[in-house]
Order: structure tokens, then C-alpha cells, then sequence
């Protein structure tokens, strides 16, 4: 808290006309300067020696010549009432009374008692541009991104445990990383066999449609809508010539020396038996089971 003094006072003196004795020596007080302190009338040499208060600067008696300056119960010599940092005298000026006893002024105070930034820990004075997060305080200069060291000032930030980072480092440093461009995913995506997407990049190989909330496969790593994998990639079933795509019925492939047939095509090509799981014989581009391959 800051005090201001009215300034400096003194006992009240006079003159006598008539015969008047110091209250402590006894000498006459006719035509000779004395003071009046509690009702008592004392003089000058008995006050200084009796009387006066001590200075709580240095210690030495205020004179009833003096000024004398209170504050709380303590006394300073005009001259001594200064700042205990800068010696700036505060006898008309603003000031504090550190619970130490110190007095200081205002700017020494606050340099003294302010807050002081996180980054530098010099102190935050009153009035100055800083920044406030989490009850700690930082000049707004010293609030910077851990990563590129550049002040914050005005954009949003992050932070990960005590470090602060700016919006784009913190997404360079920690996002998810996009499985098709590499680049960081700051908002949605999409999540397939545990790898992220930003959703625009979540597209048709072939025909560059988007895939979010659509059919769709994969194929040595790379995705296809339904009607582009079947045109392109699939492969064709050696029984009803139709794209193999395992989707819908039928969705297990049987393969043989470079052949491809759906399950459900996979049948003696004269008794239709099917052979999935069985003993079959293949004559050029036909199977027929052992049985009707024995009448042929």
C-alpha cells in the first residue's frame, strides 16, 4: 500500500515573558525557546537529550529543531525519510511500508513486490503489456513458442506439460500425421486399419471421388470406391467372367494356377457339384469332379 505524509512537523515553541522553569532542569525559561510536549513545558537541551523521538533511519535523535516525519509509530529526520533502493527522498512523494520496515517509493515497490515473468523473472511492472495463464504472468515479449522462440502476442496456443507452443508448431510437432500427404491433421480425419486420413485425401485412386461414409476397398495400399475396383482392379471370376470383388454373397475366392472363381462358381462344370474344398480335375478352362472327368 502506498502512504502519503503531510509532511514535516515539529513540536510547538515559544517565548515566555514571565518566569516559567524547564519541567526537567529547572532553569528559567524567561526570554529562551522551549517546547511544549505533553502539556509540559521543557527546554531545548532537555527535549533533545529527554524527549525527542529517535530516527528510525539513522538512529539519532530529531532535535526540536528538526523535522520530524511519523508514519506507524516511527520518526525520520526530514532528510532520512528516503527510498531504501534509490535514496530518492519521500517526504512529498507517494511511498510504501514494506512489512520488513523498509521504505520505498512507488516504482521501487513495485519492482520490489511485483510479479515477476516466467520467461526472464524480471519483474511485470504495473500498466505494461504481459500475458496471464494459469496464475502466472509472463511480459507479453517473453511469451513465446517453445518451438520457433516467436512471441505469441495474439494467436491461440497449446501447450504440452509447461511448454507453449504456437498453432502451427504444435501441429508440426504432435498432430497426426496424414497416411496419403504426410501433412499434419489438425481437425476430423478419418481413422482406416489404424492409419489417419484427412477426409479430403480419403479419395478413389482411380476416380478421385470421395470415400467418407461410402463403400470401399483397398488394394496394395490404396483405397478404391466399389465400381472403380471392380472395373480395375479385381479380378475376374474364371467361371461367370464377373469381377471378384468380396463384397455381398459369395465373398470366398478360390484361386488355382493363376485362376481366380468365386466359391459359388467353383462347380463340375457337368454335374454343377460344387467343388470348393474337394478333389477336382481342370481340363483347359472347365473343372469337373472326379467322377464326370472319368465318363469324358
Amino acid at each position: 500500500m502506498a502512504y502519503r505524509l503531510s509532511g514535516p512537523r515539529s513540536y510547538a515553541t515559544s517565548t515566555m515573558t514571565e518566569r516559567f522553569d524547564c519541567y526537567y532542569c529547572r532553569d528559567n525559561l524567561h526570554g529562551k525557546k522551549y517546547i511544549k510536549k505533553d502539556e509540559k513545558h521543557v527546554c531545548t537541551k532537555c527535549f533533545d537529550k529527554l524527549c525527542a523521538n529517535t530516527c528510525a533511519e539513522c538512529r539519532r535523535p530529531i532535535g526540536a529543531d528538526a523535522k520530524e516525519l511519523n508514519h506507524k509509530n516511527r520518526h525520520w529526520h526530514e532528510d532520512c525519510f528516503r527510498c531504501a533502493k534509490c535514496y530518492k527522498p519521500l517526504a512529498n512523494e507517494p511511498f510504501s511500508a514494506r512489512d520488513d520496515g523498509k521504505i520505498m517509493c512507488g516504482k521501487c515497490g513495485s519492482r520490489e513486490d511485483g510479479n515477476r515473468c516466467q520467461a526472464c523473472y524480471k519483474v511485470v511492472m504495473p500498466g505494461t503489456q504481459n500475458v496471464e495463464y494459469k496464475k502466472k504472468v509472463w511480459h507479453e515479449e517473453c511469451f513465446t513458442c517453445f518451438e520457433c522462440k516467436q512471441p505469441i502476442r495474439s494467436q491461440s496456443f497449446l501447450n504440452k506439460g509447461d511448454d507453449i507452443y504456437c498453432g502451427p508448431c504444435h501441429d508440426k510437432k504432435f498432430a497426426k500425421k496424414c497416411f496419403h500427404c504426410k501433412q499434419p491433421i489438425t481437425s476430423g480425419g478419418i481413422s482406416y486399419q489404424d492409419q489417419p486420413w484427412h477426409s479430403e485425401c480419403f479419395v478413389c485412386r482411380t476416380c478421385r471421388k470421395n470415400l467418407s461414409g461410402t463403400r470401399f476397398t483397398s488394394h496394395e495400399e490404396h483405397v478404391y470406391c466399389v465400381d472403380c475396383y471392380k472395373t480395375s482392379v479385381a479380378k475376374q471370376c474364371n467361371g461367370c467372367k464377373n469381377p471378384i470383388t468380396g463384397f455381398g454373397h459369395g465373398t470366398n475366392v478360390v484361386n488355382y494356377e493363376g485362376h481366380s472363381w468365386h466359391e459359388y462358381c467353383f462347380n463340375c462344370k457337368k454335374c454343377s457339384l460344387s467343388l470348393a474344398n474337394k478333389r477336382f480335375v481342370i481340363n483347359g478352362e472347365n473343372i469337373y469332379c472326379p467322377d464326370c472327368a472319368k465318363k469324358l
